[in-house]
Order: structure tokens, then C-alpha cells, then sequence
């Protein structure tokens, strides 16, 4: 039988989710076979909007997406017991905290829980900019992606890069402004053996599907 927390989940993506990514937005995918079709992978895109998690949990079937666990905010998403509810029990969101990490007086491994997520052959969405940044401009990429990479050489990391939600659903707004939006999924790579290697590799691999975004305008 199915939970309340189920149902909750279905109607959430089925009939509020997919119509506004693929009906109001008009999400044009690219290289969807790309896509992980079974976990453990770890899903890496370029972050301007809150509508970017949502929509990549859109491209995949309803079987796979009990899979898929965004890495977010614990401090923005955890604020109200609402949005509590329905970050951890119908997106299920794997929250970690930013900042002040410590146990004991001790620092902890803030993505301690994404690793043992991965554990458990699901798959992450992973955000390596940190935060959501100006529309269609891509900040540095920070290390920690590297870190999961090392600790899980086996597991495919999947570039992605998306454009345009960052103008739906600018940061600081709460109102949708029609637009279409595209989504370049890149080749899955995997641990290099050092951080700058995996890094500098991930870097250009955006940069390959970013092009492919501006070049498409011209199409």
C-alpha cells in the first residue's frame, strides 16, 4: 500500500512538476541517453535557479526518480516545518550544512551522508557551485565533487549543463516568467587519480556542452 508520502510524491511530479518544466517552460533536452539509467551516478549541473533540481528530476522515468537524491541546504530548506516536510519526504533531499560543521569539537565530513547515499546505488544531484548564482553564468566549481569522486572512483559523474532557468526563475524571485530553457547532458567521466586532474577535466567537459548551448542559438 502505498504511503501518504508516495501519493504526495506522485502528484507533486506528475501533475505539477513535468506540465510546468515541459508545458509552461518547454525544457528541450539534449543527449537524454546519457542519462544514468540505474544508480550509483552522480548527476553535476550548473546552478541559477530552484527550478534546476526539479527539472532534473523531471528527465527521468517514475521508476528512477525514488532514486534521486538532490544534495541541498539544510539551513534553506529545513527552515519550516512545510518545506521540511517536502524537502525531505517528497523531493528527499539530502541536506548538509554549509558552514560550522563540528561534532564533538570536532569538524565532520559534511557530505558523509552523500556518500552513504551512494552507498545504497541511488543517485545524487549534485550542485558543485554551491549556490545559485547570476543567470547563465557559471561560477568556479568547488572541490567537494572531487572529494566524492575519490571516495567512489567507481561511480559515474554525469555533466550537465542548463540554460535558461535562471531567467524562468531568477534567484530572488517568486514569480515564473515564461521561457525556454535547454539541457545539454555530457558524457559520464570518473575519477582522474588526482583533484586538480578530475577538476580541470569536469571544467572543460562544461565548457564542451556550454558551447554546444551557444552554438544551438545559432541553429
Amino acid at each position: 500500500m502505498q504511503t501518504i508520502n508516495q501519493i504526495a510524491r506522485f502528484i507533486f511530479f506528475q501533475c505539477l512538476v513535468r506540465p510546468l518544466i515541459f508545458i509552461v517552460v518547454g525544457a528541450n533536452v539534449r543527449h537524454r541517453e546519457r542519462l544514468p539509467k540505474v544508480g550509483p551516478a552522480i548527476l553535476v549541473a550548473n546552478h541559477n535557479s530552484h527550478l534546476d533540481t526539479l527539472l532534473l528530476m523531471s528527465l527521468f522515468p517514475r521508476r528512477v526518480q525514488n532514486q534521486l537524491r538532490p544534495v541541498a541546504a539544510a539551513d534553506y530548506f529545513l527552515k519550516s516545518r512545510f518545506l521540511t516536510w517536502l524537502s525531505l519526504q517528497v523531493i528527499q533531499i539530502i541536506p548538509i550544512k554549509r558552514s560550522g560543521t563540528t561534532q564533538g569539537g570536532q569538524r565532520t565530513n559534511p557530505l558523509a551522508e552523500v556518500s552513504e547515499v551512494l552507498k545504497k546505488n541511488e543517485i545524487v544531484i549534485f550542485f558543485p557551485e554551491g549556490t545559485r548564482g547570476e543567470p547563465e553564468k557559471r561560477i568556479q566549481f568547488k572541490s567537494g565533487i572531487a572529494a566524492l569522486a575519490r571516495v567512489h572512483p567507481e561511480v559515474p559523474v554525469v555533466p550537465i549543463c542548463l540554460r535558461g532557468l535562471g531567467k524562468v526563475l531568477p534567484r530572488g524571485e517568486a514569480l515564473l516568467v515564461p521561457f525556454f530553457c535547454d539541457v545539454f547532458v555530457g558524457d559520464a567521466l570518473r575519477w582522474t587519480g588526482t583533484k586538480e586532474s578530475f577538476m580541470t577535466l569536469l571544467s572543460s567537459k562544461m565548457d564542451e556542452l556550454e558551447s554546444e548551448g551557444h552554438q544551438s542559438e545559432w541553429t
